[in-house]
């Protein structure tokens, strides 16, 4: 089993693969921008999907800062499904 993927249902990267990740982070923030915050080649040289999983499943140092790095992202879809107030009705 690789990192970040454990049975463990508590586990806030359960069930989430490591394409979904840098998916996910790379429609966000832009390659450019991904670079600037985790300074790793993969995202700063002719960068793409395929090569960053393929750096990433095999320097594990690189991997947690990618993991790291979406725990602390607050996706805007997110943001907006929390500020959705719901109304009571009054009986």
């Amino acid at each position: 089993m690789s990192m970040g993927q454990t049975n463990n249902p508590n586990d806030p990267l359960h069930g989430i693969t490591l394409e979904m990740i840098v998916t996910r982070l790379s429609d966000h923030y832009g390659w450019e921008k991904l670079g600037q915050k985790i300074a790793i080649n993969c995202f700063k040289k002719d960068p793409s999907i395929k090569s960053s999983l393929k750096f990433l499943r095999r320097t594990p140092w690189a991997r947690k800062k990618v993991e790291h790095l979406y725990l602390r992202t607050r996706f805007l879809s997110e943001t907006k499904g929390s500020r959705i107030k719901i109304k009571k009705k009054n009986d």
